[in-house]
């Protein structure tokens, strides 16, 4: 009986709403000021729900709310381009014109722009005086004080830091629950997945990728992603495509035994609207038994965010908390406040620390962040050969740190190393050029002035290769705005400076396709604790979602101040505790 009064209250207020006529109810405001600012008219609108909730409805009521909710939608003028039963929502196209009747519309709760998330990580090193990458932020990161945790054969300093071989050891390797990726795809060809990906699907509307054999993640960071949670053991591509100092089998994962699913709700810029990552979050639980799927249990695992709210997001993660999936979101990387999905309630905020167990200075801090996992020069998984490694030698030096610039040609040059000159030996200022440089490699110190300023004289110069050693501690990674065809390669301070005492002398640079590389970003951190999460889950199958999350946190190492705090939130996540209490 109460459905039926609530879905008589909807009908009168929608038609009212539909026929021009206005209902006493006041119109809700908008629910920010540039609501109206939304790219391409993308909207999503809330309808009010009643005391009982939509997921209380019987499914007639629901069929039926639904349809009258969709015709105040077409009755403003809108195109509804998806609609959400369980929570009164939709994701709608607007005219300016429609946006206006659809807010006057007194069944309407709000309507707010459709929000564009990003990926959470990039690969690592520093940034320059050029623009930050978008992904980390606006903060490099800080040489790193003595690492606790370091590689050892397949087991990244990460997985150490998880404990992970005491965990395979005993056989805990998450197998019967899943862990549901929310991210720019996988290269589901690469030898660390031997084709066990479960399941896979594409919610990037502008993008028809079907496929997870075929390419389909352009930016690598959903294969990195994946490869952190899901990597096999014994099953690496091989020297040819590893970072220097690899393992031969390549890596492992935190959970190598779970069901592996892929939602792609990122396209090949590392960015997705808030209707397809719902999308992808949406079936994500579908997976689940109790919504007629085939698991018991799902983890999502979301690499990404953006620094605003939204109410139907909060809504629709909510919806499948309740539906008993864990979710857990990166806090982000600007060194600010919590970004959102990781912000919300009912969905686990992940930072990320350092091998000394350090916060990672990107990471984002605040009440929301309830625990960290390795998030700093993480190693895994790319698409096949698309990743870069770089070497170098010269002048008798033994270069402990190599780092291929993003857009660094590939190839290999060996011949005379040259100072490339300027202040500080930077080579700053647009048009500076040395016909010294010509057919030689250039030997330039990070400074004042851009990576792609430096590059792009040297280059002009003649240059067939180019080295930039850092002026600070730390490795250097660098990012470029232009493709070059010469290899261009990064240098510790240290060793560019011996290498700078030791002119004139020969050296070789090279920059080749790889099948791993080190990432860096919260986005990182979270397939960690994701994974983490997945292997204590496998262990204690009664456990709920809620009950999990308590004892991940309870038994999280605490880093930090004492107790909870801002930066590390409960600590960092311990498997092994959680499971046996030591």
């Amino acid at each position: 009986m109460k459905d039926t009064r609530t879905l008589l209250a909807a009908t009168l207020a929608l038609t009212l709403a539909a026929c021009g006529q206005q209902a006493q109810t006041p119109a809700p405001s908008a629910s920010s000021p540039d609501q109206a600012t939304a790219a391409d008219g993308a909207y999503l609108v809330g309808f009010k729900e009643s005391n009982l909730g939509s997921q209380s409805l019987s499914p007639q009521a629901l069929q039926a709310q639904a349809q009258l909710q969709a015709q105040a939608i077409t009755a403003a003028g809108g195109t509804l381009t998806t609609q959400w039963t369980e929570i009164s929502a939709a994701a709608v196209h607007l005219s300016p014109e429609a946006l206006a009747k659809l807010k006057a519309n007194p069944s309407v709760e709000y309507v707010e722009p459709d929000l564009v998330r990003h990926a959470m990580g990039m690969r690592s090193g520093v940034t320059d005086a050029s623009p930050a990458h978008a992904n980390l932020g606006a903060q490099g990161l800080t040489a790193q004080a003595t690492p606790i945790y370091s590689a050892s054969g397949e087991f990244t300093w990460g997985d150490n830091a998880l404990k992970v071989p005491s965990l395979r050891a005993s056989n805990y390797t998450g197998a019967g629950v899943a862990v549901c990726v929310t991210d720019t795809g996988i290269d589901a060809n690469h030898p660390e997945f031997q084709r066990k990906l479960k399941g896979f699907k594409n919610f990037v509307s502008t993008e028809t990728y079907t496929d997870p054999y075929q390419k389909n993640d352009v930016s690598h960071h959903g294969t990195h992603v994946s490869g952190t949670i899901f990597a096999q053991y014994g099953a690496g591509t091989g020297a040819t495509g590893q970072q220097s100092g690899m393992d031969p089998n390549g890596v492992g994962g935190v959970a190598s035994g779970v069901n592996l699913y892929m939602a792609r709700v990122l396209g090949n810029d590392g960015s997705g609207a808030s209707s397809g990552i719902i999308n992808g979050v949406n079936w994500c639980a579908a997976q689940l038994k109790s919504q007629g799927g085939t698991e018991n249990k799902v983890v999502i695992s979301m690499s990404l965010g953006g620094g605003r709210a939204s109410q139907t997001e909060q809504r629709a993660y909510t919806s499948v908390y309740n539906k008993g999936a864990l979710i857990v979101a990166a806090t982000g990387n600007d060194g600010a406040a919590v970004s959102y999905p990781a912000a919300y309630t009912n969905v686990v905020g992940v930072g990320a620390i350092d091998s000394s167990e350090a916060k990672a200075d990107f990471s984002n801090f605040g009440s929301q962040v309830d625990l960290v996992g390795p998030g700093v020069d993480v190693l895994s998984s790319v698409p096949l050969g698309q990743g870069t490694a770089a070497s170098a030698s010269g002048g008798g030096v033994t270069f402990s740190d190599v780092q291929a610039a993003d857009l660094s040609g590939r190839g290999t040059f060996s011949g005379t190393i040259v100072a490339a000159g300027g202040t500080n030996n930077e080579f700053c200022g647009t048009g500076t050029r040395n016909a010294a440089l010509t057919g030689n490699i250039a030997l330039i110190s990070r400074g004042t002035c851009s990576f792609e300023e430096k590059t792009a004289n040297a280059v002009a110069s003649g240059a067939k290769a180019v080295m930039i050693y850092n002026n600070t501690a730390g490795s250097l990674g660098m990012s470029l705005t232009n493709s070059y065809s010469v290899p261009v390669v990064g240098l510790l301070q240290t060793d560019g400076q011996a290498l700078l005492g030791k002119l004139p002398t020969t050296g070789t640079a090279s920059v080749k396709g790889a099948d791993y590389e080190y990432f860096n970003g919260t986005s990182m951190a979270t397939p960690h604790v994701s994974a983490a999460a997945a292997v204590v889950w496998a262990a204690k199958p009664t456990l709920t979602n809620t009950q999990l999350l308590s004892l991940l946190t309870s038994t999280a190492r605490d880093l930090g101040t004492a107790g909870k705090d801002n930066n590390f939130g409960y600590g960092l996540v311990d498997p092994l505790k959680a499971i046996t209490g030591r």
